[in-house]
């Protein structure tokens, strides 16, 4: 295995801290850090360096510095609702800002290595391959559509990875959908979850590894990583208080309609894992193995 220099974008979010921790742990590639912040969140065993994305020029400019071999590209606006109200912010960030990647790949012939979503897919039948058709029904998913879109189109070596209902844990992250039913239902509060949302839960170390896994490898196009299990937004809710010991009776049940979000969800958009499975070799945790896992990673924290 060859060892590889890799440029990390979004490096202090959820996904970016987990992909240092195993890479270092792991692998001898060489990781480079960056993100909006000046300070990095995690580990400062390897070179940091503050970078807007969405700024063509100095993306360019630190490709040209460090040569990476690889960008993996972590970074993105996820708030769904406000990507419909903050609609020229989040296309700057989901799709433009992977356009500027794109363009300064091209002075090394570097590798891409994307994030993207089941939101580009309108949940109405489930079951979603990698070539399945795209339909996004929320501006978020429009926006990250477009990215896979000019990544494809390129003429670049990338690979584009698809996930869902990502969760875990790390320094000062964002609330995740886990952590932030954590949070409420260890104040004894009430809270309300959709139960005909339905997908497959991702516990972060999965995505990770799979990661390392596609560096390795050395794959190129389209792979949906996700977790093993299928189940609702509420049902997933009562297995965590289940593993935490929480007060199931404060999860209600409610429909989707009764939210009245800014942005339309898919329903169903639920994964085959097959191509992972048979070509990385990963076993993806189950819902309840995945929150095993968080709450032995709390655990230690505290």
């Amino acid at each position: 295995m060859n060892e590889k220099k890799i440029l990390l974008t979004g490096a202090n979010g959820l996904l970016g801290q987990k992909v240092c921790e195993i890479f270092r742990n792991e692998t001898t590639h060489t990781l480079i850090l960056t993100d909006i912040h000046h300070q990095p969140e995690i580990s400062r065993d390897f070179e940091y360096f503050s970078m807007d994305i969405t700024s063509k020029e100095s993306v360019k400019d630190a490709v040209r510095k460090y040569n990476p071999d690889i960008i993996i590209n972590t970074a993105a606006f996820t708030n769904v609702d406000a990507c419909e109200t903050e609609r020229e912010l989040s296309w700057k960030v989901n799709a433009d800002a992977v356009k500027n990647l794109i363009i300064a790949s091209r002075i090394n012939n570097c590798r891409i290595i994307q994030i993207s979503t089941d939101y580009i897919f309108d949940g109405k039948t489930g079951n979603y391959t990698e070539d399945s058709k795209p339909n996004p029904l929320s501006y978020y998913g429009k926006s990250k559509l477009a990215a896979e879109n000019a990544l494809i189109s390129s003429g670049i070596d990338y690979v584009i990875v698809r996930t869902m209902i990502l969760y875990g844990t790390g320094k000062n992250i964002r609330l995740n959908f886990a952590l932030w039913i954590i949070d409420m239902l260890e104040k004894g509060r009430q809270i309300k979850i959709v139960d005909d949302q339905f997908g497959m839960p991702t516990i972060v170390d999965d995505l990770a590894w799979a990661l390392v896994k596609i560096v390795n490898l050395n794959k190129t196009g389209i792979y949906h990583i996700s977790g093993s299990e299928y189940l609702s937004r509420y049902d997933f809710a009562v297995r965590l208080a289940e593993i935490f010991k929480f007060d199931e009776n404060l999860i209600v049940p409610i429909k989707t309609n009764e939210l009245n979000q800014a942005a339309e969800r898919p329903m169903n958009s639920s994964f085959v894992l097959l191509k992972a499975q048979t070509e990385l070799g990963i076993k993806p945790l189950n819902v309840t193995e995945g929150l095993q896992l968080l709450k032995f990673q709390l655990e230690q924290i505290n």
